[in-house]
């Protein structure tokens, strides 16, 4: 068996994640109160209780999706073991770099902290939105959004998540048009996203230079395990590209089909999802047909995880 650790990423939260890791588990809860004295709000009110319109603000989502997702990798696999590579979903490639021990914890952690600041003020300041696309293949969603970005709007594909399942990102108006020119293309489904602003589209740009300059200041070490990464679809474990890649992902597509693709053609054959929700193991299974996929998001799941190992 190969297996390859993938972590989710915005949009997974939930009120309560964490809560039995924490009340169950030292290390986790170690690792939570230390986060928690780092970050400028309260962390464990906020996952453990509410609401849930605090949790899903961008610039507390992300650090908190992190942590829980860190803290169950720690548990999982203590010495950074027991996987064959790992990927993250967006925001997951941090908790990602963090298993394959490119980042330490606190280093990941204040840009994360950061990086859900730097998003959150660039939807702002120009607000943008993002649509889910189910029905239609890639390139016809990419002609669509072209078509789509006119007047100094700009809508692009910003998710490609699966076969006929692409979300697409940008100025409110083009995304209106996109989302209508997707209808007219007899796409199955056509949905708008609840989100705080156009990630992984231009208008992203300024949050990425500003990302960029904290990333410099960080220490990248070599990975331990190959990394699949968002913009490329391709493993590294080289610290230059993957620092360069995170600068890139805030305005450039997540090529997650081609990243599942190739990590089965590299062997992998278990899929383990690190954290809140179950989407990532979805898309796993219309990825590559016949794979095994699990969850490992409650004190519960490790505890069946290990017992298993």
């Amino acid at each position: 068996m190969s297996q390859a650790f993938l972590f989710p990423g915005q949009g997974s939260q939930y009120v309560g994640m964490g809560k039995d890791l924490y009340e169950s588990d030292s290390l986790a809860r170690a690792y939570i109160d230390r986060a928690d004295q780092k970050l400028p709000f309260d962390l464990k009110r906020i996952c453990f209780e509410g609401p849930i319109d605090e949790l899903k603000q961008t610039r507390i989502t992300q650090p908190a999706i992190f942590i829980h997702s860190v803290a169950l990798s720690f548990k999982l696999a203590p010495r950074g073991t027991g996987f064959a590579c790992t990927a993250g979903h967006s925001l997951g490639e941090y908790s990602a770099l963090v298993a394959a021990g490119v980042l330490d914890f606190d280093s990941a952690l204040e840009v994360v902290a950061l990086r859900g600041e730097l998003m959150q003020n660039a939807g702002d300041e120009r607000p943008g939105t993002m649509a889910a696309i189910i029905g239609l293949p890639d390139e016809k969603v990419d002609d669509l959004c072209r078509e789509a970005s006119t007047d100094g709007t700009v809508v692009v594909p910003a998710n490609l998540n699966a076969p006929g399942q692409v979300v697409i990102s940008g100025d409110v108006e083009a995304v209106e048009r996109g989302m209508e020119l997707a209808r007219e293309a007899k796409a199955k489904r056509v949905m708008p996203l609840v989100v705080s602003g156009a990630f992984h589209s231009p208008l992203m740009a300024p949050a990425a230079d500003q990302l960029a300059e904290k990333l410099e200041s960080l220490n990248f070490r070599t990975a331990n395990v190959p990394v699949y990464l968002n913009v490329t679809g391709k493993a590294s474990t080289d610290p230059y590209e993957i620092k360069q890649r995170l600068v890139e992902q805030l305005t450039h597509p997540v090529r997650w089909e081609d990243t599942i693709k190739n990590m089965a053609t590299a062997g992998v054959d278990t899929y383990v999802e690190v954290g809140p929700g179950k989407v990532l193991q979805g898309l796993a299974k219309r990825i590559v047909k016949g794979v095994e996929t699990r969850g490992v998001d409650t004190f519960d799941q490790v505890e069946a995880y290990l017992a298993e190992e």
